[in-house]
Formats: C-alpha cells, structure tokens, sequence
C-alpha cells in the first residue's frame, strides 16, 4: 500500500510541510511514481515513528540525520547504529535520574507549602 504525501501526513500526524522538510534534510526518501509524485509506505510510517521517538526523548537533529544516513546504508552499519542507540539510551538514563531528582525536590517543596498552608489556615 502506497500514502500520497496528504494521506501519510494525516496518518503520521505531521504537516506535509514537515514531510519535506524531513526529506530536505535526507531523514526519510519516499519513492517516486512515474509523475514523480511521493509515495510513502508502512516501512516509512514506522520510520516515522521511530524518527518522532527519538525526537521525544531529546536525541539531537544531527544525531537523528546521522542515524538516518547510516539505516539508508544498510546493513553494514548495524553495529553503529547499536552503538548510537546504547549511548542514546545511557543519556536517557542519566536524564531520567535527573528528572527524578528534581520531582522528589518539587514533593518535598509541596509538603511544605501544604504543612504552611494547614497552619495558615487555622
């Protein structure tokens, strides 16, 4: 099955806009029928996906280019594109401790604008 670039922007949920400016910037290469129109596939609707999860846990554009150049390469590069993933991931930890961090400093504030609050009021 084949999207025209309208029909694969309301299935991905991103402007068609988007869907050139991620071809511009060689992050997806939609195949061309003979009037040279864009013709999307599932395989490009789950790289979309996959591109916007990366973007939602805060991988830089040049690293998402980089990782897309190499998955256009193929096979051969597997082991770097693991590689990015791992360290990706080790980031995110990293991130996420952080985040967890602050919560438990913004809980503590809490109680203690609660407790205030409760002394305030009798």
């Amino acid at each position: 099955m084949f999207y025209s670039i309208g029909e694969f922007s309301k299935v991905t949920g991103l402007s068609i806009h988007t869907l050139r400016y991620y071809e511009k910037e060689k992050l997806i290469y939609p195949v061309r029928d003979k009037k040279n129109k864009r013709q999307y596939t599932e395989k490009d609707r789950a790289w979309v996906a996959f591109i916007l999860k990366l973007k939602e846990t805060a991988m830089p554009i040049r690293e998402i280019k980089k990782y897309a150049k190499l998955r256009y390469e193929g096979n051969s590069t597997l082991k770097e594109r693991l590689r990015m993933l791992q360290s990706h991931r080790l980031f995110m930890l990293e991130e996420k401790k952080k985040l967890e961090k602050n919560i438990k400093h913004l809980d503590e504030k809490i109680k203690i604008y609660e407790k205030n609050i409760l002394l305030y009021e009798k």
